[in-house]
């Protein structure tokens, strides 16, 4: 289990004053939960990602992981505690095979039908996929379901994803959704996902909405969802009318 408690972050901008990029939040996402945060750009979501998992250092505010304070703790002690981050856009790794990652990952030597295993998980058809570099040959999308796929290979106990769906085109985050559905049913281990798309929403067990660095509403996705959706509508109509 996750636990954020009283969470800040304060920078200084180029102007040398100090200024609030997360302040007093506090969450839990617990033991095999699909949880969401979402809201507008610049809000402070991917911050908070970065945050969970050490890439920044809180200002205050304390984070626990299983019941331990993890808040001093480096991403590599993070990481072999059992989080694991996924990047907006993910690493490309020339002169690497995807076999070597998943086994990196799995911190075992798998076998080609190990890695199969975990490429056929993510949609990709793995005897095409197993022995191919990690490099820019691979599109977006590509890059992202392998990415997924060496998190299962960690069997990792939390998963963060900050936007997915970044860099993608619309088949290829379709098919990223069906993994996530996927992952929400057949696998073990909490995830929490930084996004803004209706799809991924509609698979959380949570919703937290972020705007200026503050939880502004958090609960169950059936009682969040609607009026999210609701204000997003009304939003775009606006912004239509204002153009009309």
């Amino acid at each position: 289990m996750l636990e954020l408690k009283n969470l800040s972050f304060k920078v200084i901008d180029e102007t040398g004053n100090e200024k609030t990029i997360i302040d007093d939040v506090s969450f839990t996402v617990k033991d095999d939960s699909f949880v969401v945060i979402t809201g507008p750009n610049g809000s402070g979501k991917s911050t908070l990602a970065r945050l969970i998992m050490g890439i920044e250092k809180p200002s205050a505010g304390r984070i626990f992981f299983d019941g331990e304070d993890i808040t001093d703790k480096s991403i590599t002690e993070r990481a072999n505690m059992g989080i694991s981050f996924a990047l907006q856009q993910p690493v490309k790794f020339k002169g690497i095979q995807v076999i070597d990652l998943l086994r990196l990952a799995a911190k075992k030597n798998l076998t080609v039908s190990q890695a199969c295993e975990y490429l056929s998980f993510v949609g990709l058809c793995a005897r095409d996929y197993v022995n191919r570099e990690v490099n820019a040959s691979l599109s977006g999308g590509e890059l992202k379901r392998i990415e997924i796929a060496t998190l299962l290979a960690r069997n990792t106990k939390l998963s963060v994803f900050d936007e997915p769906e970044a860099g993608i085109d619309l088949w290829s985050f379709q098919s990223l959704n069906r993994v996530f559905e996927n992952m929400r049913m057949d696998t073990k281990g909490s995830i929490l996902i930084i996004s803004h798309q209706e799809r991924i929403l509609n698979i959380a067990d949570e919703i937290i909405i972020l705007s200026g660095g503050k939880i502004i509403q958090s609960g169950a996705k059936d009682d969040i969802l609607p009026s999210l959706l609701k204000d997003s509508t009304q939003a775009a109509c606006s912004v239509l009318e204002g153009r009309a």
